[in-house]
């Protein structure tokens, strides 16, 4: 990552609580990801199709959350 930065010569800004925090979460996802499939992001053995389909499924994943969030507002 910091090579990444340093050629792209981009500021990380670690002063942002926020962006500190989702940062962390994203190398997070990738040691549990890589940990729980024994790859990573680089694997090249799938379709431009199939990474749409993952995409697609984690999207709707999300909208059950969302919908499960909106449900328990609107009973309060």
């Amino acid at each position: 990552m910091i090579n990444l930065i340093k050629k792209e010569k981009m500021k990380l800004n670690l002063e942002d609580k926020i962006v500190q925090s989702v940062v962390n979460e994203i190398l997070e996802r990738s040691n549990v990801g890589t940990k729980k499939y024994g790859t990573n992001l680089n694997r090249n053995d799938l379709t431009e199709l199939e990474w749409l389909q993952h995409a697609k499924e984690e999207a709707l994943d999300m909208a059950l959350y969302l919908e499960k969030l909106i449900q328990i507002k609107l009973k309060q």
